[in-house]
């Protein structure tokens, strides 16, 4: 387990210390909360952490350095900010895939752009924005938020 974690579990562990002091009736119903929160979302998380690993299973490292890595430039970038246009994870499965697609071979700036339009851009979720924005804000949103991400990621393979 990384540094990182060991603070973060450690600084929630001394959270729910203090909310259990506080009021220990209050902690209990949000650790119910919580608890049946999770129960609901866990069988959405299993089913794309196992097409995650399927697609991470049939896609070779070779083959995403090659489509995503260093060598593409800004092709691939747009590519792979397209993808996480389209597609409609959470935040909490997007940043483990994004982990892994960093570690078979993707750019920083392929991993920006997947992170930054995965949750700028709601492409599944247009459909209202129309309704409510109307359809000229509603794509004029989505588009300066492709081009804000697109904008992300390069200053982020610049900066890392």
């Amino acid at each position: 387990m990384s540094i990182t974690a060991i603070v973060i579990n450690a600084l929630a562990l001394i959270a729910l210390g203090v909310a259990f002091f506080k009021n220990r009736k209050k902690a209990v119903k949000s650790l119910k909360v919580a608890g049946k929160s999770f129960f609901k979302i866990l069988p959405m998380i299993l089913i794309i952490v196992i097409v995650v690993g399927l697609l991470l299973g049939f896609v070779p490292p070779d083959q995403i350095a090659k489509f995503f890595g260093e060598q593409t430039g800004v092709l691939g970038v747009l590519v792979i900010g397209c993808i996480g246009a389209i597609i409609h994870i959470p935040s909490l499965v997007a940043f483990p895939l994004t982990a892994s697609l960093l570690e078979s071979g993707a750019s920083v700036m392929a991993a920006a752009a997947f992170i930054t339009t995965l949750t700028m851009i709601g492409t599944v979720y247009l459909p209202v924005e129309i309704r409510i924005l109307g359809k000229k804000l509603a794509l004029l949103r989505n588009v300066l938020s492709f081009m804000v991400a697109i904008i992300i990621s390069v200053l982020m393979g610049l900066i890392l």
